[in-house]
């Protein structure tokens, strides 16, 4: 969102809901091409636990088709953000719990080394980290030092846990403080949340009249499934490695 007026709740409140509005819906024969959604089979975890599938889960039918993950690219039709494409993924029974933004950056229009061997530079990435460990990090390459054109990744990684003498927290004791004090600032208004489904229900409808036919299409551990993959492929990009 821009920077609103101040941060009273409606200041804050009415630049959420700019910014919404101004995402691109999504049409119905589009929703095909820009979304993914998935439901996890059997599989195994990291620490070699074995999962069953959602559809062996208790109390779920077991012709279930309901989803446990969904990726989209969406378009933000303002002039900050115009062209830039926003991808966005979440799933149950991945390998691990992340909730982060990851930017990033374009090619500079004259890269210096293009006469070396490196003129398929990785892009620099600056990786917001909301939860788990929060902080901010920042990913770039740049020339080992020496007499050959040499690249090689550096990160510089900053972790609140690190600088700060903070106990975790899973972010409802701020909004339940806010609450008792009358701060509405972190809180969605009607309006803001009208505007938010109006991108999530031409989705919906479309997924709704076509039922999936190859649930369960990813494992249990696993990162989603492969079209979600797929959909970055098409833009010649790829989900970030966790």
């Amino acid at each position: 969102m821009e920077p609103p007026i101040s941060f009273e709740a409606d200041a804050v409140r009415n630049e959420k809901g700019k910014i919404l509005s101004a995402i691109k819906p999504i049409e119905p024969n589009e929703v095909l091409n820009l979304t993914v959604r998935g439901q996890y089979g059997d599989g195994v975890m990291p620490d070699g636990e074995k999962v069953p599938g959602y559809r062996s889960e208790p109390n779920v039918p077991g012709n279930a088709t309901t989803e446990t993950y969904a990726a989209l690219k969406l378009m933000i039709d303002n002039w900050r953000w115009a062209d830039v494409p926003f991808y966005l993924r979440t799933g149950k029974r991945l390998p691990a719990r992340y909730t982060e933004i990851a930017i990033q950056f374009k090619r500079a229009p004259f890269i210096m080394f293009r006469q070396t061997p490196v003129e398929h530079l990785e892009p620099n990435q600056l990786v917001l980290r909301i939860q788990p460990n929060e902080g901010i990090a920042l990913s770039f390459s740049a020339k080992i030092p020496g007499q050959a054109v040499r690249i090689g990744d550096v990160d510089m990684d900053f972790c609140n846990a690190d600088y700060f003498d903070t106990t975790p927290t899973t972010g409802y004791e701020t909004l339940l403080y806010d609450c008792m004090n009358g701060d509405a600032s972190l809180f969605q208004r009607g309006d803001n949340a009208e505007a938010a489904w109006s991108v999530v229900a031409p989705i919906l409808d479309v997924w709704g009249a076509l039922p999936p036919r190859n649930f369960p299409n990813y494992r249990g551990g696993s990162w989603g499934p492969e079209e979600a993959n797929e959909l970055l492929e098409r833009d010649g990009r790829r989900w970030r490695r966790l």
